[in-house]
């Protein structure tokens, strides 16, 4: 496996997709509870053009998964520091859902190291609620096991169309869901509950590009035009029929935004 060490010691998994010595540079951070692979199918699209970092978030994957409280920007320091290991000064930064949340973290907090921000099934707060859905979460995942939320997570994240053409690939999803470290994924729900990002949209000025599936009811399309309301220099597309994991569902849509990026 390849890892970086981060300044408080926690080892996070990576893989290279491309070019190690390409001119751009992208890193990519996938959704609650998936790993890098996640984001493999869009890092072969785009690595004509750049070099792509896509890493397991600590918590997740081969990454280690010390015991929290987690943050986003712990997540974010995380991603810098495997960006350091790898020579990197800056990158455009792109993630779907709690990587979107890590994303925009990353930009408000290194915003010198990020050439542009790809949001994709995301948001900045998870609204007035949040604290509570996302601790309800995490106390089914601690009482029943991670195997009593596959049914909701299954129409959360594909369409029903997906679900029924693509079997496969909502498979992969449910076994690297399954493969998770309880404790962690408790602490990430925690994490994500205590998000709130909204001070610090309006002083990134960045290239964003902003994208979500018409059909995403976890971050549902209102949750990116508040995005975009905030970032004026952003983009916007919502994707005809998409849900939550657009980067799975839709890869040559998603991979073309990041293409964007690359361009701005």
């Amino acid at each position: 496996m390849t890892s970086a060490k981060t300044r408080d010691g926690v080892t996070i998994g990576y893989s290279l997709v491309g070019d190690a010595g390409a001119r751009n540079k992208v890193a990519l951070i996938h959704s609650l509870a998936m790993d890098r692979e996640f984001w493999r199918p869009v890092a072969e699209s785009i690595s004509d053009r750049c070099v792509v970092a896509i890493i397991d978030c600590r918590g997740h994957g081969a990454s280690d998964k010390p015991k929290g409280p987690y943050t986003t920007a712990l997540f974010a320091d995380d991603l810098a520091d495997v960006m350091d290991h790898l020579g990197w000064e800056k990158a455009v930064v792109a993630g779907a859902s709690m990587g979107g949340t890590v994303a925009i973290t990353f930009g408000q907090k290194y915003p010198q190291r990020t050439a542009g921000l790809g949001l994709f099934d995301t948001t900045a707060w998870y609204g007035e609620t949040a604290p509570k859905d996302w601790a309800e979460r995490a106390q089914k995942a601690a009482e029943e096991g991670l195997a009593s939320l596959i049914g909701f997570q299954k129409t959360r994240w594909f369409s029903d169309a997906f679900r029924e053409q693509h079997a496969d690939v909502v498979q992969s999803c449910i076994d690297v869901f399954l493969r998770n470290d309880a404790a962690a994924y408790v602490a990430t729900c925690n994490m994500l509950g205590a998000t709130d990002l909204r001070a610090g949209l309006s002083a990134m000025k960045m290239p964003v590009r902003i994208a979500v599936g018409e059909e995403d009811y976890a971050t549902p399309v209102a949750m990116s035009q508040s995005l975009k309301a905030a970032l004026p220099q952003a983009s916007l597309s919502v994707i005809k029929g998409g849900r939550h994991l657009t980067p799975l569902e839709v890869p040559d849509v998603i991979a073309s935004e990041i293409r964007a990026l690359l361009t701005d």
